[in-house]
């Protein structure tokens, strides 16, 4: 029971840290990123329990219009291009409040080229997963309040802020897009910070 409550909690803290209503401010530090061909892809796309219904292409519109309202607001001056698959999602679906309202929450795996090497930056793909942002509207769980569009799009924006968050990261500790490499302990340093 212990597991269980603590897994409740990590989903309820990692929603309430992702915010992506941010574009309306400056982006982030990304050095030279330019968003290049943004590819979203389904081809394994798994529905978990107790889940509304939501096909391939309207989970591949909502991630690529997120991702490209996101990241089209960088101006780099090197292509890079996002490859995003869309592995499994919950959609609440309306339940008992308290007792059974479950989260709607979404996985992808994320790859970034870059253009001009002509290469993958990640050998592996990073595996994205996000939950609905904790709010009023969803304390009760989303499908009650929600519509399935809006359940989309709001995953949609959480997984464009995660990939963000993701690259930034990269970005200081890896050198990615003209970043500067840091050592190990300056990279603690700022994740402390």
């Amino acid at each position: 029971m212990s597991r269980l409550l603590s897994a409740v909690l990590l989903l309820f803290a990692l929603g309430a840290c992702t915010n992506p209503n941010d574009l309306h401010e400056e982006p982030a530090e990304l050095g030279n990123f330019l968003l290049g061909h943004n590819v979203v892809v389904a081809p394994n796309l798994t529905k978990g329990p107790a889940s509304r219904d939501a096909s391939k292409e309207e989970w591949i519109k909502a991630v690529k219009d997120a991702v490209d309202q996101r990241f089209e607001r960088f101006d780099g001056d090197t292509y890079y291009h996002l490859g995003v698959s869309i592995e499994g999602y919950v959609l609440a679906v309306p339940g008992v409040p308290i007792v059974a309202s479950p989260k709607s929450a979404l996985i992808l795996n994320v790859s970034v080229w870059d253009d001009a090497a002509g290469k993958k930056l990640n050998d592996k793909p990073e595996t994205i997963t996000v939950v609905e942002t904790f709010s009023g509207n969803t304390f009760l769980g989303s499908g009650l309040t929600q519509s399935k569009a809006k359940q989309m799009r709001n995953l949609s924006r959480n997984a464009s802020k995660q990939i963000q968050s993701w690259l930034e990261r990269q970005y200081h500790q890896e050198g990615w897009f003209g970043g500067t490499k840091e050592t190990p302990r300056a990279a603690q340093a700022n994740r402390n910070n």
